[in-house]
């Protein structure tokens, strides 16, 4: 019994954003009884493209292909500052193709790595930070960055120019922000990176390589969806079963169940009158706070049934991604993977990450404010 409750209580801290979606789902389905409408609420295209990129993503990280690419970049920097700066922009970058959940899951244990085997644990709260914003905001710029960009891109049917034209100017902004941090809180100190030899599968990358190349066609909408649906579960079936089995099933859960949940309160009248004429008055900004509270993809299933106005609420939802533990999943991955390896520093790893989260928020909101204006 006590080995049932342990694996209960275990499951709920790790998939504690899945189970909040399902009990909103499940209450509000009390005010909206199930009916044929149901059916409307799923945006199966991004559930797809989200499952093909997840897949193939875990497929090459199964093969290291993340972690050897990151170790030869960071192996060229010899100082702990530029040693960082690499860690921090491979993050970056990373959550750019791969997502930033994907991003961090792959490249923080690269930052321990780093760190303590060249005896900088000091920077290890710094620089976990650092990549957690990193990866929220690097993810900003690519309909494929994050979950709440692939959902609005397909909803609003934004086109590409467009929708890197909306996000560049906070995309530019963070990345002078992130760097000026990592000039002005890491010393220039000489580091010492051991070279651990990995060879990569030329085969198994080449194919997974083609078929992240085919996931992000479809995320282009340059194949139609249900060919990516059929043909990368099919090939990895059978070159790696264990990237079908990786996949981050909660995450696509956690969607379903705020698709329910965001349709539901979209047919309350009292509701939907509340929340358009809060978004009337400042769609960023409320979709930034809103993120403070029940985190950046329920906010933007949740508030995209309420507005049409999808270039304040993309950039809302996306630098609402900073600020609180819960302001993104990412976030709580990060704070996860800190604990794991120094649990005796939480209270001052929390007090850190607000200090540089709610710093960030506040810049880029005025900051957007301001380009409104003009």
């Amino acid at each position: 019994m006590e080995l049932v409750i342990s694996n209960a209580r275990g499951f709920a801290k790790k998939n504690a954003v899945m189970l909040i979606a399902f009990a909103a789902a499940l209450i509000t389905s009390l005010f909206v009884p199930v009916d044929k409408e149901y059916i409307g609420y799923f945006d199966f295209k991004t559930l797809s493209c989200l499952f093909c990129v997840l897949a193939v993503v875990c497929a090459l990280k199964d093969i290291n292909f993340f972690f050897v690419i990151a170790r030869k970049i960071v192996h060229f920097f010899k100082t702990a500052r530029m040693s960082i700066l690499a860690l921090v922009y491979i993050t970056f970058i990373g959550s750019m193709l791969i997502a930033n959940d994907m991003a961090l899951l792959t490249f923080l244990p690269l930052g321990f790595l780093v760190l303590s085997s060249t005896g900088k644990q000091k920077y290890m709260a710094f620089t976990f930070i650092m990549q957690n914003i990193a990866a929220n905001l690097g993810g900003m710029l690519t309909p494929f960055g994050n979950p709440q960009n692939l959902y609005l891109y397909t909803k609003f049917n934004i086109p590409n120019g467009e929708f890197m034209g909306i996000m560049a100017p906070p995309f530019i902004l963070s990345v002078v922000l992130i760097t000026l941090c990592c000039i002005i809180f890491v010393k220039n100190e000489p580091l010492m990176i051991s070279d651990e030899k990995i060879e990569l599968n030329g085969k198994r990358t080449a194919l997974y390589l083609a078929l992240f190349a085919l996931a992000i066609a479809i995320v282009f909408r340059g194949i139609p969806y249900w060919i990516g649906l059929i043909i990368i579960p099919a090939v990895l079936f059978f070159a790696d079963r264990h990237a079908l089995e990786s996949v981050d099933y909660p995450l696509l859960f956690t969607f379903v169940f705020f698709f329910i949940f965001a349709g539901n309160m979209a047919r309350m009248d009292a509701v939907r009158n509340f929340f358009s004429a809060l978004l009337s008055k400042n769609t960023l900004l409320f979709s930034a706070l809103s993120c403070q509270c029940i985190s950046n993809v329920p906010s933007a299933i949740l508030l995209s049934q309420f507005t049409g106005n999808y270039a304040e609420l993309l950039i809302g939802v996306n630098v609402g991604g900073v600020g609180t533990l819960i302001a993104s999943l990412a976030s709580l991955i990060t704070f996860r993977e800190y604990v794991k390896h120094d649990p005796k520093s939480t209270r001052r790893y929390i007090a850190e990450f607000s200090a540089f989260n709610f710093g960030f928020l506040i810049i880029l909101i005025a900051f957007e404010q301001f380009v409104m204006k003009v």
